[in-house]
């Protein structure tokens, strides 16, 4: 299990970008499962929508990508990367998520050539699944 200080070392994402709050499962070169915890302090919320605030699922996505990105790291051996999202596919969005919800954030790595990773992912909310993607990454030295 990893919490948001482990995160921060892995990811070079700060708020208001962050979408991880923590780890649950790694299994390096496979799998990842974390967690997104929406409140109503989210700063989206203000403009989407104003009384009826739903979480964007542009931004589910992103929350999945960040995940995967944990795994990368997590299963490849240097620690001076930089991954970066490349393309998403057969998004899907299911049910609004709103203040108050705890997403799910369960990664498949489907493919790994090299730098280039695919990716599997779905967001659960009460075990329900709200959003789910395809999605590649490439990894760089920096």
């Amino acid at each position: 299990m990893l919490d948001i200080i482990e995160i921060q070392k892995i990811l070079p994402h700060r708020y208001p970008f962050l979408f991880v709050d923590r780890v649950l499962e790694v299994e390096p070169g496979k799998r990842i499962v974390g967690i997104k915890n929406v409140s109503f302090d989210e700063h989206f919320f203000q403009g989407h929508f104003p009384g009826r605030p739903i979480m964007p699922g542009v931004l589910m996505v992103e929350a999945m990508a960040q995940i995967a990105g944990v795994l990368v790291y997590k299963s490849t051996e240097t620690d001076d990367k930089m991954v970066y999202f490349m393309t998403i596919d057969k998004a899907k969005f299911r049910k609004p998520v709103v203040p108050g919800d705890q997403l799910r954030l369960e990664v498949d790595a489907v493919q790994n050539r090299g730098k280039a990773w695919k990716f599997s992912g779905k967001a659960l909310v009460d075990g329900k699944v709200v959003c789910e993607a395809e999605f590649m990454a490439m990894t760089t030295s920096e």
